[in-house]
């Protein structure tokens, strides 16, 4: 299984994948999920993956060759695309294409057929774009409602997301706070796994302003898990205790009631 998220704020947008791909308990090895298209000052294109590898390659390695041809009119690529818009349809599009070309396969194992992508970033004049592609090949876009979108293992980092994404974050603290919904992941999933790859795009450069690998003995990450398990534990202890009797009424002796005592009188 595997973790993606990506979150779009005033000034960015930051990514985030874990590389960790399980055929069995004891067929565990580590595959990017994030592939990047860059041309400075020209358009930064991100692609986060999940589901099936074999399918997710084979439409990466398709929309590689599209780049590799150059493209035209008639098949456009990654990189001759006008807007984010058009390289989500190009995405959607490639996604069927490969449905198609293994439409025996799948037919004989419907279950086979399992893919999904976050695709962000930002080309010319265009302003900065985040979408989630479903395996069907359609889309939505992210807006201010819902600025982020993840895929795969998403459920245990969703909920310290929703409290604390808003749109004016710098990009360190969003960055800090997809690595924490990644913490909460890998504590109750062990379908997802370190390495952590991250990528930090800043509006209006064109340029990949931070790409990065975090290792399992990474300093910062390694700080950031403990603090927050010291933090929530030391949020906890602070909430006031839910109220109780001190004893249930049906363990401690009890006199008759007042109008128990007027049927007795």
């Amino acid at each position: 299984m595997t973790y993606c998220v990506a979150l779009r704020l005033d000034r960015g947008i930051v990514f985030a994948s874990d590389t960790r791909t399980s055929a069995s308990v004891d067929n565990i090895a580590v595959f990017s999920k994030m592939h990047v298209w860059e041309r400075k000052g020209d358009r930064v294109v991100v692609l986060l993956s999940a589901g099936n590898l074999a399918v997710t390659q084979s439409v990466v390695s398709l929309l590689n060759e599209g780049v590799d041809r150059g493209g035209d009119p008639d098949h456009p690529s990654l990189m001759t695309v006008t807007t984010m818009f058009q390289a989500a349809r190009l995405v959607g599009e490639t996604i069927r294409q490969v449905q198609r070309i293994d439409q025996a396969a799948i037919d004989q194992n419907p279950g086979l057929f399992s893919a999904s992508f976050i695709l962000g970033g930002q080309i010319a004049e265009d302003t900065p774009r985040l979408f989630q592609i479903y395996q069907e090949g359609n889309f939505i876009e992210a807006t201010k409602d819902t600025p982020y979108f993840q895929i795969g293992e998403h459920k245990y980092g969703k909920p310290i997301i929703d409290r604390v994404a808003k749109p004016d974050m710098r990009m360190g603290t969003a960055a800090k706070l997809l690595l924490v919904s990644f913490d909460s992941t890998l504590r109750s999933n062990l379908s997802v796994g370190m390495p952590i790859d991250l990528l930090i795009y800043r509006k209006d450069t064109l340029a990949v302003g931070e790409q990065r690998r975090l290792q399992a003995d990474d300093a910062y990450f390694h700080m950031l898990s403990n603090a927050w398990s010291e933090a929530l534990r030391d949020a906890f202890h602070r909430l006031e205790e839910y109220q109780t009797e001190e004893e249930p009424s049906w363990v401690k002796p009890r006199g008759p009631t007042e109008r128990e005592r007027e049927r007795l009188d």
